[in-house]
């Protein structure tokens, strides 16, 4: 991924919680019939067999994904965090110098690593579970996979097929305006909040200075 120092994020910990706090990332791999991508919700862990990382997530059995992609390669997993458009005229420095173009404020990360199919039955009910806790840990009354008949689980597990990756390179990028003189930031900031669409406010809160990461 093309990173400028300054939009490099360096800490591990603050990459990881990027990762977390958007948990819905695409996976590309590569294999006999080239490139392939999959959508798909994972959970991340750190173990002493992973200290960079390691993901988890599953897939549809149909899914031919899990067939296709050339183990001895490297995958791909693709976090996308807050975006926004900003726009020039926001920046008071356009209106002396007219040097200003469009550009797009973003945080990404992107995790390396060789992919592993799991398909025992344990590792699946555990991984599900787990997956299931992180989304539901917002929420006063949660679903579990205990809230599910037992022989009805079983035939959803028969569905799935887990993916599991020992990240071995991490990336993370959040370009939010640093290259742009206080005053622009300012404008971005200003610009940001007015419009207020999608993610433009928790954007003009990272452009601030407010708040990191997720």
């Amino acid at each position: 991924m093309y990173t400028p120092q300054q939009f490099k994020v360096e800490g591990q910990d603050e990459i990881h919680a990027l990762m977390r706090a958007n948990p819905f990332a695409t996976l590309v791999t590569t294999g006999p019939e080239g490139l392939i991508g999959t959508h798909l919700p994972v959970v991340l862990k750190v173990d002493a067999d992973a200290p960079l990382g390691r993901i988890e997530a599953h897939v549809a059995r149909p899914n031919s994904h899990w067939k296709s992609f050339d183990p001895a390669a490297d995958a791909l997993l693709i976090f996308h965090g807050r975006e926004a458009y900003i726009r020039p005229g926001w920046y008071p420095s356009k209106a002396e110098t007219a040097k200003a173009v469009p550009t797009w404020n973003y945080q990404a990360v992107h995790a390396y690593g060789r992919l592993e199919v799991m398909s025992d039955k344990d590792w699946l009910m555990r991984h599900v579970s787990e997956l299931s806790e992180q989304q539901e840990a917002p929420f006063a009354e949660r679903w579990s996979t205990a809230d599910a008949p037992e022989n009805y689980m079983d035939m959803m597990l028969r569905g799935i097929v887990g993916l599991s990756l020992v990240i071995t390179r991490l990336e993370g990028k959040a370009k939010m305006s640093q290259n742009r003189e206080p005053r622009d930031r300012d404008g971005v900031v200003h610009g940001l909040r007015a419009r207020a669409h999608g993610d433009d406010t928790a954007v003009a809160d990272l452009v601030s200075g407010t708040t990191r990461g997720s």
